[in-house]
């Protein structure tokens, strides 16, 4: 008896997640090794990889995690010499802070530009430079509809980010593309994620936004990561430079 048919199957593959101790990145480890992958999980946080370690299904697939500060250079290259070769990679870690243009600093752009920018591109370097992505593999940034298709108040430092994560992006692809590595992005809109409820933004204001998105409501982590999911597989093996939008309708408006 043949299996049953699953384009979308990541058995076999070895997969690494960054930001997965929460949010996108915690659903697209737990969605990834449903789909028979082989977890390979980075943030900062311990007691939020361990929760997630512990969500994950094939156990027997012998997952790993590494505590790393992916602002730290060095730290990003001892992992990546420790770590097997792998067949894609999920950049999710992030942070934002919403900032009127006139109150913002030095110290408030390189922080969340550390994290949500160069991490992802140093951690690409790494990967690289250490030959740790097969051939073929696949590459995909956690960006957002913020900044790179819609504009919000307050929001401008993080738009920037994003907006380079996915200039960056297509640069990769079109550098990448003659070894075999695909590179793409998701480019969510709000999503219920603990990074959205940090107090700068009322439940109320929350729910009068919600009436911005046509499918009337914020998307679920596991909207995105099954996205993500979807470019790692070999389903998108045609698939490279790629801005994709999971955004409700939003910006249809």
């Amino acid at each position: 008896m043949t299996g049953i048919y699953n384009p979308y199957s990541l058995s076999g593959k070895t997969i690494l997640v960054t930001g997965a101790g929460s949010g996108i990145g915690r659903a697209t480890a737990i969605e990834a090794s449903k789909m028979g992958a082989r977890i390979i999980m980075v943030d900062i946080n311990e007691a939020g990889l361990l929760e997630t370690k512990s969500m994950l299904e094939n156990q027997e697939q012998d997952h790993l995690y590494y505590i790393v500060d992916l602002c730290d250079e060095e730290a990003i290259d001892m992992m990546v010499k420790e770590i097997p070769v792998v067949d894609g990679c999920s950049n999710n870690a992030g942070i934002t802070k919403l900032t009127p243009i006139q109150f913002i600093t030095p110290e408030e752009m390189e922080r969340i530009h550390k994290v949500n920018l160069i991490a992802p591109m140093m951690l690409t370097k790494y990967l690289l430079k250490r030959k740790k992505l097969a051939r073929p593999s696949s590459i995909v940034f956690t960006a957002s509809a913020g900044g790179v298709f819609v504009a919000s108040p307050g929001n401008a430092v993080y738009a920037t980010s994003k907006c380079g994560v996915d200039g960056y992006m297509r640069t990769a692809a079109l550098e990448l593309a003659s070894k075999g590595i695909r590179c793409n992005s998701v480019n969510p809109g709000m999503v219920e994620t603990p990074l959205i409820n940090r107090g700068q933004v009322t439940a109320e204001q929350h729910e009068k936004d919600k009436e911005n998105y046509p499918l009337g409501r914020y998307g679920k982590p596991e909207d995105v990561a099954l996205a993500t999911i979807y470019l790692l597989s070999d389903a998108s093996s045609w698939m490279t430079g790629t801005a994709l939008k999971i955004d409700g309708g939003l910006t249809l408006k």
